[in-house]
């Protein structure tokens, strides 16, 4: 089954893993999450592969979460609503591969979806 990394151009992080799985053979797609936005759907569906709260797919360094959500209490409903809403609060890269993902951070850390 072919990666998914959820990837961000602009990100330093997220080319390295581009690179990172280049150099491993891997294929993979890419969904470059701001020009194609991620639905509420599937963004549940990330987070739920990955284990976590939404809020802490939450990038809190983001001028968005300084602006909008910071000190502020909201539900795990409200989290995804928040980074479909701004996508540049979700850390980045998100690797997917069947029933499993990571983020990235290190790059290393997609190893674990490497059979």
């Amino acid at each position: 089954m072919p990666l998914i990394i959820y990837h961000n151009p602009r990100c330093s992080k997220s080319r390295c893993a581009l690179d990172f799985l280049k150099e491993k053979g891997e294929s993979f797609e890419i969904i470059d999450y701001l020009k194609n936005p991620i639905s509420g759907a599937e963004l549940k569906e990330v987070v739920r592969l990955l284990g976590i709260h939404p809020f802490d797919l939450v990038r809190k360094g983001e001028d968005d979460f300084k602006t909008h959500f910071k000190d502020k209490q909201l539900s795990e409903d409200e989290w995804i609503e928040a980074m479909i809403r701004f996508p540049k609060l979700i850390e980045r890269p998100i690797v997917v591969r069947d029933q499993r993902a990571v983020v990235a951070r290190p790059t290393e850390r997609i190893n674990e979806l490497l059979d």
